[in-house]
């Protein structure tokens, strides 16, 4: 039987994010729980079908494989199915402990080591730095492990007595439907001991505060919106866990001068009416410095003049984008009597028709 695709087994569309992956499956798996549907095992089979599209698509590196290749491309990263629901618990021991605040057995939780908090920093950069990169120095608050107690908490070896309720191992057991489970233990929060003699630098916690400085690297041609990751800059984690990633934000302030189409850079420049029809050269400030660029006869209206190379670098990729100069054509508003007649006669020799009176057309578009 040809195996259902992930993506219509949650629910989602293709484009969705990490969140709405996780929201789509913790409903079907609340809906299709054993628990609530007791000897069905149309349920069941659905609840082992949601939680296996749940574990291939909440895995970058496997949903990229499974986009790519399908069921096939997943060769051993996947899974073949279930056997049972006790299958599913074993392998998804931190996802039921998060969704429905059991797990499937063994350690308690403060015992196994967790991955510390990700931390946002937004930045603000010029327009000129967004676009040739620049090093930053920022300041940001953290929480890092209480070195004194070495994030235990406790003061000393003799700072932690097992806790009462569970015997120290951390966990106290709980009948759920047709199958026991073991939940953190209410009274130690999953420790599996309890502070006699809390450490006096952090007051228990396990960690404290840091204003940590370092110098951030922003690449050339970044644009707002864009983020950068600085690993293992985050907070740190709990029971010898990994430390969390820092998130860079970057926010590009606008050029009141330039504007940005992707890798180009545009500017616009006005020239005046003769100098369009017969052609002028033209200086251009660039990022790169000034710059004298040919404005060919018969220049029209917002054409464009390309200099190859002076725009945005490729983030991505080598050489930069091109400078557009956009050309704006300006008429005059007020002329002469002796601009006029040399018009009249331009006019004239061009076979244009106009009217010369005052009150007429020519006089409204020159007043």
């Amino acid at each position: 039987m040809a195996r259902r695709d992930y993506y219509e087994i949650l629910g989602v569309s293709k484009e969705a994010d990490d969140s709405a992956i996780k929201s789509a499956y913790r409903k079907l798996a609340l809906k299709y729980h054993p628990d609530r549907n007791p000897n069905d095992k149309q349920a069941e089979e659905q609840f082992k079908e949601a939680s296996e599209a749940y574990e291939v698509l909440s895995n970058a590196q496997k949903r990229q494989t499974y986009d790519r290749f399908g069921h096939q491309g997943l060769g051993n990263q996947g899974f073949h199915g279930f056997q049972d629901v006790g299958d599913i618990f074993s392998s998804f021991g931190s996802i039921f402990e998060e969704f429905f605040g059991f797990s499937s057995g063994g350690a308690g939780r403060g015992k196994r080591p967790r991955r510390g908090a990700d931390l946002r920093y937004d930045l603000s950069i010029t327009f000129q730095e967004a676009v040739f990169g620049v090093e930053k120095e920022i300041t940001y608050a953290r929480l890092i492990t209480c070195e004194p107690c070495h994030g235990t908490g406790a003061k000393g070896d003799a700072g932690r007595v097992p806790c009462k309720t569970c015997g120290g191992v951390g966990q106290v057991r709980r009948n759920q439907g047709f199958f026991a489970v073991a939940v953190p233990c209410p009274t130690c929060d999953g420790e599996g001991s309890t502070l006699k003699d809390p450490c006096t630098h952090c007051k228990g916690q396990g960690l404290k505060r840091e204003d940590k400085v370092m110098s951030v690297k922003v690449p050339a041609g970044v644009d707002s919106g864009l983020r950068l990751r600085v690993t293992s800059e985050g907070e740190s984690g709990g029971n010898g866990g990994p430390s969390g990633d820092l998130y860079v934000i970057l926010d590009v302030e606008e050029s009141d001068r330039y504007q940005r189409e992707e890798e180009d850079l545009v500017v616009h420049e006005s020239i005046g009416i003769a100098q369009a029809a017969l052609g002028t050269q033209l200086k251009v400030e660039t990022l790169d410095g000034e710059k004298v660029i040919k404005i060919p006869p018969g220049t029209q209206h917002g054409q464009r003049i390309t200099i190859r190379g002076l725009g945005v670098p490729h983030l991505r990729g080598v050489g930069r984008g091109d400078f557009q100069v956009v050309i704006d054509v300006t008429v005059p508003k007020k002329l002469s009597k002796e601009q006029k007649e040399l018009l009249k006669k331009f006019a004239a020799a061009t076979g244009e028709n106009i009217d010369d009176q005052d009150s007429g057309i020519f006089q409204k578009m020159f007043s």
